[in-house]
């Protein structure tokens, strides 16, 4: 359960749209490991990340050879806070040395410009600084709603990010619209919105790998009231227990059946007084003789 004090810093977070949380290295690659096949030859996208301080920027070009990319786009927004925050803008060939403009990365290949015989940041760092097509500035700032990011989507494949909670609706709708694969961190409390719902029981999307019961830490704008530690680094680490991951590639713990042993009965699977289902409190419990509607846990999304 988030704690109290927790819940109260999400909620205004969503009311002031302040809720750029950045997801922990750790937890993306726990997850991303399981896509790894999906991912080869094809161009993805994250459109809610300053590439500097992204992990999902970070993972994606550390590992653009081993996951066979075509390529890696990523968009920075311009009232992000830390714009720039790792690597300062005036390292970047193409970008002012000054200011948090918005700009995007296009990385079409990461070869071993150091030549120590391994491929990972410090070449991609390498190119941003010497190579002016990779980085540039964005027109607008940065919004995925933007018409030059939306024209970026139109490009991708797959996106992968950690969206802003406050508009997981509207960001899951465009993905939909547009017909695109994603990866993406919501909040459970995500599956009990009409539209999310929806997408689940049309089987057009699905929660991943990593057990949302465990929880995720995320780095935090540095007023935030509420946070678990600060890292090597200073910054503010908060736990939010209610994460998991959003998708609509393929996950193949779903595809296994659930050994189900109960039989049904009116007495012990009362129906609703608004809706013709059925009881069940826990999802081992579901009958397994019974094919109509039923109200399941929350927690059936981790199976």
């Amino acid at each position: 359960m988030v704690n109290k004090s927790l819940n109260s810093n999400l909620h205004k977070a969503n009311k002031a749209k302040k809720d750029e949380f950045y997801t922990q290295l750790i937890d993306i690659e726990k997850e991303l490991k399981h896509y790894k096949e999906q991912f080869r030859g094809k161009v993805v996208y994250c459109n809610c990340d300053d590439p500097f301080e992204s992990n999902f920027f970070k993972y994606f070009a550390a590992n653009f050879n081993a996951l066979g990319l075509k390529k890696l786009i990523t968009t920075s927004y311009t009232k992000s806070p830390i714009a720039g925050g790792q690597l300062p803008l005036f390292e970047v060939k193409g970008l002012k040395p000054k200011g948090k403009e918005p700009f995007k990365i296009e990385l079409n290949e990461v070869t071993d410009t150091d030549a120590d015989g391994a491929v990972g940041l410090t070449d991609v760092k390498w190119l941003l600084k010497n190579d002016a097509n990779i980085a540039t500035p964005l027109k607008r700032d940065g919004d995925f709603r933007s018409e030059e990011c939306v024209n970026l989507l139109k490009e991708a494949d797959i996106v992968v990010t950690n969206p802003p909670f406050s508009l997981f609706r509207e960001y899951v709708t465009q993905l939909v619209e547009y017909e695109k694969k994603f990866l993406i961190i919501g909040n459970t409390n995500s599956l009990t919105y009409k539209e999310i719902f929806r997408l689940i029981k049309d089987n057009k999307l699905r929660t991943g790998y990593t057990n949302f019961n465990v929880g995720m830490f995320f780095a935090v704008p540095d007023d935030w009231e509420q946070f678990h530690h600060k890292d090597e680094n200073g910054k503010k680490i908060a736990r939010v227990s209610t994460s998991c991951w959003f998708t609509n590639m393929e996950v193949e713990k779903h595809k296994q059946d659930i050994t189900l042993y109960k039989k049904y009965t009116p007495e012990e699977y009362p129906k609703y007084d608004n809706y013709d289902a059925i009881n069940v409190d826990k999802y081992i419990d579901i009958p397994r003789d019974y094919s109509g509607a039923m109200g399941v846990p929350i927690t059936l999304g981790n199976i």
